[in-house]
């Protein structure tokens, strides 16, 4: 199977590609600079030239705060792309894997979010990819989109890596401590949608595994729980003050409580998914 991934310079495009050496398949690795998915001329120009079999969709805008006021270039990239992606893809016959967020819920939940719960994003970063999901599932019906949360990895930017240059920084930091979600390793999201094309390919006809659904690592965090675990595997003695939402005012309204229920992928899969802090450990260990 020939697969090609967006974003690829990206957290999760990274870690992909870090790991493709395990699979079978064969991939081919785009950012903006080799692929522009916002422009639909190019992308036709691409699949004409260089014809997949699937499409794994790793680009996204996510500076959620500066996305309140850059909503055009968010819309486009994370609405009108994998609308232009997923209608492309469909006219070869090839399925698109698509990544969102738990963005797309409002917050307001007292258990963890299935993938039937409503959705109600409260802001823009939210809103440009509820609606790209709407629009990716409308054109392809052969699409997956994995909502995940809290994405961290040993690549890019990102809050375990802004924790750790901030607590060489300084020897006392606020954090926000009643947002609730999981924090998520990229590196193993990455393996899991390897595992997750291997099951779509040897799955037997008929068998619909397209739709929506939910992955991020075990357990429940808030953003105090997730910067205290990790100063202790750094062995960084910062003191840490636990804040309300309230006290440190965003540009984006964000979810008070975002925590996904993975049931779905899990049985539909046959995953086993690792703990949040197991996660963690491994990744600062590579850090190192």
């Amino acid at each position: 199977m020939k697969i090609l991934v967006t974003g690829s310079k990206g957290q999760l495009g990274s870690e992909l590609q870090s790991i493709t050496d395990q699979s079978k398949h064969e991939f081919i690795f785009t950012d903006i600079e080799e692929l522009n998915i916002c422009d639909e001329k190019e992308i036709t120009s691409f699949f004409d030239h260089t014809p997949v079999n699937m499409v794994i969709n790793c680009a996204a805008y996510t500076a959620v705060d500066l996305a309140e006021k850059e909503i055009e270039k968010a819309f486009m990239l994370n609405a009108t792309a994998p609308q232009i992606l997923s209608e492309k893809s469909r006219l070869i016959n090839a399925s698109i894997i698509h990544i969102s967020t738990d963005f797309v819920f409002n917050g307001l939940n007292y258990k963890p979010y299935t993938e039937e719960d409503v959705t109600g994003p409260v802001n823009v970063y939210g809103q440009t990819k509820y609606e790209g999901e709407i629009r990716l599932l409308k054109e392809n019906p052969q699409s997956l989109i994995l909502r995940t949360s809290w994405l961290y990895s040993t690549f890019g930017k990102n809050f375990v890596k802004s924790m750790i240059k901030q607590g060489g920084e300084r020897k006392e930091l606020n954090i926000i401590y009643d947002q609730v979600g999981t924090p998520t390793y990229a590196g193993d999201l990455a393996r899991t949608i390897l595992h997750i094309i291997d099951k779509l390919e040897a799955q037997p006809e008929g068998k619909n595994k397209w739709g929506v659904y939910h992955y991020s690592n075990e357990g429940v965090a808030s953003w105090y729980d997730f910067a205290y675990e990790i100063f202790f595997l750094k062995k960084m003695d910062i003191k840490l003050n636990p804040i309300f939402t309230r006290n440190y005012p965003t540009p984006a309204k964000r979810p008070h409580f975002s925590v996904l229920d993975k049931s779905k992928i899990k049985s539909s899969f046959g995953l086993t998914i690792p703990h949040w802090k197991e996660s963690l450990k491994k990744c600062i260990s590579l850090m190192k």
